[in-house]
């Protein structure tokens, strides 16, 4: 069936109000006026981060005019057409109208990336729970298909930390993910996910259960973490594990950093420069410091109940069946029998469903 123009109308400017597009506009002014004052660039790092936040909210208005000066013209071009008895005409604006439906469905789904820290960057985080060699080979997979997610949507992913298991698997890794709202649609993700098949590691062939915790974090810069102080910071460096005979292993090169007022930990070994572990560390620090401030905000505010979920029964978002070929996410209902697909990385039906599930509730309240 073609689009029609009017429903079209009501779309787009229903979308004008949900995004508060003004609101938005008034804001974007305000940072510009900002940026252009002396001694914005003083500090390098909060200009960055502002010029990014006007980025996003130019990208926010400039999409929507888009879409509303492409509906404008069809109307009138259609009211031409018509006049006129045009049918190749009319034909053509059919297509130009199902052509603008479609963007304006992308648009529909990246106005529920509207939260504060959905335009940045992320640090992704997989982590095994408890099961050894199975629980590690699960982390494994998971990692496989963020990396596969990462590469399908031309996002900029970069491992930041990484630990070989003892047999097989990973201990846990930690991505630097750059893109577009990449934090906005990696939230979706964050859980445990739960994992049952045939153990290849298993000589009776036997069932087995596995879980891993997910977990995202926003890119923050210095300037926006003020509770971070290298004075309150603990740093340890060692010899990373890993293959032997190679020069990360006969440095101390690997670091760890303690941040002594909160207990977060992180670490980073996997480049060959204690400088570049130690940067990435800070990063790493800076954006689970960020969360977890927010996080005590929230509590205070009671707005939500910020909490750490236990990596086993009962607390997974989603479970991957192998042997039954059957993946389902727990908070959506959203399932699909193409367990490989979903493992290699086809993951935009859940994060979907869930970024539009939180759409919906928002609205409600």
């Amino acid at each position: 069936m073609p689009a029609d123009p009017l429903d079209l109308r009501i779309r787009v400017d229903a979308l004008h109000g949900y995004l508060d597009l003004d609101a938005k506009a008034r804001e974007r002014e305000e940072l510009e006026a900002l940026s252009s004052q002396p001694g914005f660039w003083d500090k390098a790092d909060a200009a960055q981060a502002t010029l990014k936040k006007m980025a996003a909210l130019k990208g926010w208005i400039d999409q929507w005019q888009s879409l509303d000066t492409k509906l404008r013209d069809l109307v009138e071009l259609r009211e031409l057409a018509q006049a006129e008895g045009d049918e190749a005409l009319l034909a053509s604006l059919e297509k130009d109208g199902d052509a603008l439906e479609k963007d304006l469905r992308g648009f529909e789904l990246k106005k529920m990336l509207d939260g504060e820290d959905d335009f940045r960057d992320a640090i992704l985080s997989v982590t095994p729970g408890a099961g050894g060699t199975e629980a590690q080979d699960w982390a494994l997979m998971l990692m496989r298909q963020y990396s596969r997610w990462i590469e399908r949507h031309g996002f900029q992913g970069s491992v930041l930390d990484l630990q070989d298991g003892e047999e097989a698997g990973i201990k846990g890794v930690t991505f630097e993910v750059k893109g577009e709202y990449a934090y906005g649609f990696l939230r979706a993700e964050i859980g445990v996910h739960r994992l049952v098949r045939i153990s290849p590691f298993d000589a009776n062939a036997r069932r087995h259960t596995s879980f891993a915790s997910v977990y995202a974090y926003p890119v923050v810069e210095d300037a926006e973490i003020p509770e971070l102080k290298m004075e309150d910071m603990r740093v340890d460096t060692y010899r990373a594990q890993g293959a032997g005979g190679q020069h990360v292993n006969k440095t101390e090169s690997a670091v760890r950093m303690t941040h002594l007022v909160t207990g977060i930990v992180v670490s980073c070994q996997t480049e060959r420069s204690q400088v570049q572990n130690r940067e990435n560390c800070l990063k790493m620090m800076r954006a689970k410091l960020y969360q977890h401030y927010r996080d005590e905000e929230a509590k205070k505010r009671d707005d939500k109940k910020a909490k750490k979920l236990k990596i086993e029964w009962g607390s997974q978002i989603r479970s991957y069946v192998l042997d039954d070929r059957r993946v389902k996410d727990l908070r959506t209902g959203v399932e699909t029998s193409d367990t490989d697909r979903v493992l290699d990385g086809d993951i935009d039906e859940f994060i979907n469903a869930y970024l539009l599930m939180e759409a919906e509730k928002a609205r409600e309240n």
